[in-house]
């Protein structure tokens, strides 16, 4: 056999066999579970963690998630990205602690070994933010310590990078307002791509304060930016909008106005609300008018209609998912409103309501075309779209 046969040949035992036995004793991924955001036909979430790089997962699309996650919390500092061959190359990416929505690291290119902080978790979760077509991944390794340098797979062309560092992790939302460290005033939208630091300062203001949908934005976050420690004053416009999946953390809405924040990626990622808060709105706090999802954790809310609102008549109708965790809600009328007709879910755990024994937790509507209202169909609880137990729902 020729050389140049011969190396091929290695190369292809080398994609199907599984990993060895001294790697895999200490690849925690092994034992753990996987899920993620969307599986192409003939793929598995369990083929990343099942020690055979001769299986892969693709999303359906160019972006999305898969997750590795553990019964209990697991001590992690580094993961190893192993891709299959005939997939398409990844532009940029995170790591994310999905226990709480932060980023542990980020980068652009193909990654293949990711190192951070020592974090305990019991999920962990690489996201796919862009990508020429849709990738293959065939391991997501995870490592307490150090790691594997992969012998097969792509060469990343940058390094991964820190991800930013919140001021403080989400911890149960008290109520408490933040104090400013000064204003900065603003007479037009800011772009924002990589990451925001406001320094915990007031941005004012934009906009004339109505419910016009036609403001400009304070705020516009490009996709798998991240915008923190920012305090919005009013009038803030049409808030924040996150062009494709964007992280939103501690940040606080002194007059919510038309929306808070508005999300609008159509790439099926998902986009982290930590932290912050929010206050006077008279209808939707987070409007949803992409696809893919929202997660909304350690957040507190007081004296407005909805936290969150997929909306129901859009010029495009998609399917929407939001997860709420760790929330304090103080005089609203609903949790989180979707169409369960387009095949909503809403994922609700851990929420305090205050000043609102009559609000509706987890509202179901009829999507409708641009132009027509949607349909209020009641509340649902503990359902294919409404994943929400009444002992979830703490009432003060």
């Amino acid at each position: 056999m020729a050389a140049g046969a011969t190396a091929a040949a290695s190369a292809a035992i080398m994609l199907t066999m599984p990993l060895p036995q001294a790697l895999a004793a200490d690849n925690l991924s092994l034992g753990g579970g996987a899920d993620g955001s969307s599986k192409a036909s003939g793929t598995s979430y369990g083929n990343v963690k099942d020690g055979n790089t001769g299986t892969y997962w693709s999303p359906v699309g160019s972006t999305g998630y898969v997750s590795v996650k553990w019964g209990s919390a697991m001590t992690v500092s580094s993961a190893v990205i192993r891709q299959a061959s005939g997939g398409g190359s990844i532009g940029a990416w995170r790591l994310l602690n999905a226990d709480q929505g932060a980023v542990l690291a980020s980068g652009s290119g193909s990654p293949s070994t990711i190192s951070f902080s020592a974090t305990s978790l019991k999920k962990l979760t690489f996201e796919i933010t862009s990508a020429s077509a849709a990738p293959r991944i065939a391991e997501f390794e995870t490592y307490a310590t150090g790691g594997s340098t992969p012998t097969t797979g792509p060469t990343p062309t940058t390094s991964p990078t820190a991800g930013p560092t919140p001021t403080g992790a989400p911890g149960a939302p008290t109520g408490a307002w933040p104090s400013s460290a000064g204003s900065v005033k603003i007479t037009g939208t800011i772009s924002v791509s990589g990451t925001f630091d406001g320094g915990m300062k007031t941005y004012c203001c934009i906009g004339d304060g109505s419910q016009s949908e036609s403001q400009d934005p304070m705020f516009s976050i490009a996709n798998g930016g991240t915008l923190q420690n920012v305090i919005i004053g009013s009038p803030a416009g049409d808030g924040v909008h996150c062009e494709g999946t964007c992280t939103i953390r501690n940040v606080w809405w002194n007059d919510i106005g038309e929306d808070a924040a508005t999300f609008k990626g159509t790439g099926n990622g998902t986009s982290y609300v930590i932290g912050g808060g929010a206050r006077s709105g008279s209808d939707k706090t987070f409007q949803h008018n992409g696809n893919g999802t929202v997660s909304i954790s350690g957040f507190y809310l007081s004296g407005a209609g909805k936290l969150y609102r997929a909306c129901g008549n859009c010029s495009s109708s998609y399917q929407r998912h939001v997860k709420i965790d760790n929330v304090l809600l103080n005089d609203i009328d609903m949790v989180a409103g979707i169409n369960s007709n387009w095949g909503d879910t809403a994922t609700i755990t851990r929420v305090t309501l205050s000043n609102s024994s009559s609000a509706v937790v987890c509202g179901k509507y009829k999507g409708v075309a641009k132009g027509s209202e949607p349909t209020y169909l009641g509340e649902g609880w503990n359902d294919s779209n409404c994943k929400v137990n009444k002992s979830d729902i703490t009432y003060k």
